[in-house]
């Protein structure tokens, strides 16, 4: 993509979008970013893009949104609204910001998406390759603008390591990974997508553009995925709990076992897997495909799985006080996160739960939370629907928009040997910024408990 002098819309002001600003302005194009909110809400925006040069429009997006030759939207941007409509309909191209970073990628791309485990496994996957050696960009929906970072990665053994949402894959054009890994498909971002067919052909597209040597890893057991996969003409390497492979990753007699080709490999004793849980060791197995289709060798890939202990607010242990263990899980902003962390405990759960909610149906975890749920602790614009749905389960209380007093309601009910487990099920929107900041909110709290 030529960039020099051309002119560019940055629709939306967050990460993504200022990233997409920073690297068109590093290729000398021309930069225009439109945000619907109110500027105030934005002053440290507001001081870097004055900094930068940078024209810009706050509390609606105008027509000058339209005097461009592309339109950079960010994840966060429904494609629906009216100014996206008006650009289709004058033939302006719409990408999103890991299609313009891609586009100038040197590296490989390995791409990893999934409705759950998208930032275990691709956290994961980056340092196994990492740890073999590896020049390793781990950058995307994960938290690092893949655009802030394209340019640093260069090089014979350099590789780009990607979480990919569905947001991100709407406005894919010629994005092709080297590596794509589809981990599951279950019902999520319904508020967004008209229904759950449209949301399963989002994830579909990172395989859009694979082709000749590119290499697809997916869920065997997921039947949706499983199904997708059959259709593909690319290579296909399957993981499985339940089924021993012929072409893939497996389990047999307590060992993970890898299948491939010409080889097969006792990679590691399940007990021996740094993350625990059912879930983890489906995302394991992913990130181990993954790391041999790139040529990575088993003793380094298994060093790296023994010492691997997860990431920062999925299921993430804070402390335990007067017997009772706090753990934070804000990164599960759907009901299948929330399913996983639930089978992850025998002992009786405090759940702190709520938040922005997607149209969840919390139907498939009724019976989890009837086994394992001691109490429901409820918060933001989400709790009524979790109150509505439990009132017959559990026993519930409201904790309104406060993580102080979810914390101290939990605190209150908890017996020695209890966890305390904030496992949302909704996004964070209503009451903080993101999931990583609702999960810092929550940790501060526990850590200043008496």
């Amino acid at each position: 993509m030529q960039l020099r002098g051309k002119r560019f819309t940055v629709l939306g002001a967050g990460k993504s979008g200022l990233a997409s600003v920073r690297l068109l302005l590093r290729r000398r194009a021309k930069v225009f970013l439109s945000d619907s909110a109110k500027q105030e809400k934005h002053p440290e925006i507001i001081k870097e893009l004055d900094e930068l040069g940078v024209a810009y429009e706050f509390g609606a997006n105008t027509h000058l949104a339209l005097d461009a030759d592309a339109i950079i939207v960010s994840p966060g941007v429904p494609l629906t609204i009216p100014i996206l409509e008006l650009a289709r309909a004058k033939q302006i191209p719409i990408i999103g910001e890991i299609e313009l970073a891609s586009d100038l990628a040197e590296a490989p791309i390995v791409a990893i998406t999934g409705t759950n485990g998208k930032t275990t496994t691709t956290t994961l996957t980056g340092e196994i390759l990492k740890d073999a050696g590896w020049a390793t960009v781990v950058a995307g929906n994960i938290g690092t603008a893949f655009a802030d970072v394209v340019e640093q990665n260069v090089g014979e053994k350099a590789i780009n390591v990607l979480e990919v949402s569905s947001f991100q894959l709407d406005t894919i054009k010629d994005f092709r990974p080297k590596v794509s890994a589809l981990l599951n498909i279950t019902p999520d971002h319904l508020d967004r997508y008209k229904n759950y067919e449209a949301y399963i052909q989002s994830k579909f597209r990172i395989t859009e553009n694979q082709r000749g040597h590119d290499i697809f890893v997916y869920n065997h057991d997921d039947e949706i995925v499983r199904s997708f996969a059959d259709s593909l003409s690319i290579r296909t390497y399957g993981f499985s709990l339940n089924e021993q492979l012929k072409n893939g990753a497996f389990i047999d007699n307590g060992e993970m076992i890898v299948r491939l080709a010409r080889e097969r490999e006792s990679v590691i004793a399940i007990e021996k897997i740094g993350i625990p849980g059912p879930h983890n060791l489906m995302n394991a197995m992913a990130a181990v495909l993954i790391a041999r289709s790139i040529g990575i060798e088993y003793e380094s890939i298994r060093k790296t799985l023994e010492r691997f202990t997860g990431v920062e607010h999925r299921i993430e242990f804070v402390r335990e006080l007067g017997g009772v263990k706090y753990y934070n899980d804000s990164k599960a902003t759907n009901v299948d996160a929330v399913k996983y962390a639930l089978q992850s405990f025998q002992a009786p759960i405090i759940l702190i739960a709520g938040g922005k909610d997607k149209g969840n149906d919390y139907s498939m975890i009724k019976d989890l939370v009837k086994e394992h749920v001691k109490t429901i602790i409820t918060v933001g614009d989400g709790a009524a629907a979790l109150e509505k749905f439990f009132k017959s389960t559990v026993p519930l209380q409201p904790a309104g928009y406060s993580m102080e007093k979810a914390v101290e309601l939990s605190r209150g009910l908890a017996d020695k040997g209890d966890v305390i487990l904030l496992s949302p099920a909704c996004a964070s929107f209503d009451m903080f910024e993101s999931y990583e900041h609702r999960g810092r909110v929550f940790k501060e709290i526990v850590v200043s408990l008496k």
